[in-house]
């Protein structure tokens, strides 16, 4: 899905899309006219200008005129020493990264899903493809936001049911929505934040989700909070973050846990062999018992409880950062690992079915959904996240890339 834009906007996006923030006119003219497919004829042909009468590119004077407007902006800034020569502030790189919000443009496709620059609401609120699955992990409500921004604790409900809803409205029966989400702190409290718990409620309340499970993703993550934990000794270390699953009509659920079925361990398979238990037992006032031939039955596997124990230490994460490193572009910083999300999307997911996530960050969803052979569709607003991510689907079926910069393709 792509949107054409004015020529304003494609002067925006040749800068956006340099590598090195720099360019000079002549290429910015290449640039403009290769993104919004003028002809070399359009773009040369020079027409009678002013009271003098003088011969000049329309074509190329308007693009100048936006790019002057950008310079009134605060966006770009002229080289010292070198004439028509314009480089992206600071300012301008953190803006221009960042697509305008009615605007959706395609970064790049394989044969199962597409990643899309976009605001996610705007690809979303134009859908019209039955979904099966929402996967996303939204920025957390953090008192010092990372560089991916992220809304407040007083505004998050209502940016992940803004984020949501369009998609909602496109879930199959009983499909899904799963949010990796994390505490906080109160702002200079070592109380937590109750805002997932606000969450939950508001999901029930203005989506018709019901919850369906709190999944614990126990990992390895660094010692924390240390204000609270290390320094005045009135807290316990972090060690897991949630993952909270939604579904829009549970009597009709698609999920199912033989997909995601563990090994069972040798003690359970040598029990299942000799035919079950043998004994007799009680427990919890008769809540629980245990007669002969229990567990007899020979099963497929254990199924999997709610609490995941999985590293966020992951080569796939740490390869996408290297990549994206090597193309000057800023990766993504929070990293949801591979596996978690090809467990979840193997779970509530059938072969050939869709997957989407919003808020896409690093493209994790689809590497995985696309491991996985479900179709997938992803949005990020940011163009390095989008540009980035694509280097870890060069070798799928069907890789192609639409978003580019000069000297961003890896051969």
């Amino acid at each position: 899905m792509t949107t054409q834009l004015n020529l304003f906007e494609y002067v925006q996006r040749a800068y956006a899309n340099t590598s090195d923030a720099v360019l000079d006119n002549t290429t910015l003219y290449r640039q403009v006219a290769r993104l919004a497919n003028i002809k070399e004829s359009a773009l040369t042909q020079k027409s009678p200008i002013g009271k003098s009468k003088q011969l000049h590119s329309v074509m190329k004077r308007k693009i100048r005129w936006y790019q002057q407007t950008l310079r009134s902006m605060g966006i770009i800034e002229r080289v010292t020493d070198r004439r028509g020569v314009w480089a992206l502030t600071q300012a301008g790189r953190q803006k221009l990264k960042s697509i305008c919000p009615d605007v959706a443009v395609l970064g790049f496709s394989t044969e199962l899903g597409v990643a899309i620059w976009s605001d996610c609401h705007r690809v979303f609120s134009q859908w019209d493809e039955p979904i099966c699955l929402a996967l996303t992990s939204p920025p957390y409500p953090l008192a010092r936001a990372r560089a991916y921004g992220g809304p407040s604790i007083e505004d998050y409900s209502d940016f992940i049911c803004r984020v949501i809803e369009p998609i909602v409205k496109n879930l199959v029966p009983g499909g899904n929505v799963v949010l990796n989400v994390g505490d906080v702190f109160e702002p200079g409290l070592p109380a937590k934040s109750t805002y997932i718990e606000e969450l939950i409620i508001d999901l029930r309340k203005r989506m018709g989700l019901y919850l369906m499970n709190r999944i614990v993703w126990e990992s390895n993550k660094p010692p924390g909070p240390i204000q609270w934990a290390s320094k005045q000794r009135m807290q316990l270390n972090e060690g897991y973050e949630h993952v909270l699953w939604f579904c829009n009509d549970p009597s009709q659920c698609i999920a199912d846990n033989r997909r995601v079925l563990e090994p069972h361990t040798e003690r359970h398979r040598k029990l299942m062999a000799r035919g079950g238990e043998s004994r007799r037992a009680v427990y919890g006032d008769g809540a629980y018992r245990i007669r002969p031939g229990s567990y007899q039955n020979q099963t497929e596997g254990a199924i999997l409880r709610n609490v995941w124990k999985l590293s966020n230490n992951c080569p796939s994460q740490r390869r996408y950062k290297q990549m994206a490193q090597d193309l000057g572009l800023q990766a993504h910083g929070a990293s949801m690992p591979l596996k978690l999300a090809q467990r979840v999307i193997r779970f509530m997911t059938q072969v050939d079915e869709l997957v989407v996530d919003p808020l896409a960050g690093s493209i994790t969803t689809g590497l995985a959904a696309e491991l996985e052979g479900r179709r997938w569709a992803c949005t990020d607003k940011i163009f390095d996240y989008v540009r980035g991510g694509a280097q870890r689907f060069l070798d799928r079926p069907g890789f192609n890339l639409h978003l580019d910069f000069p000297g961003a393709v890896n051969d």
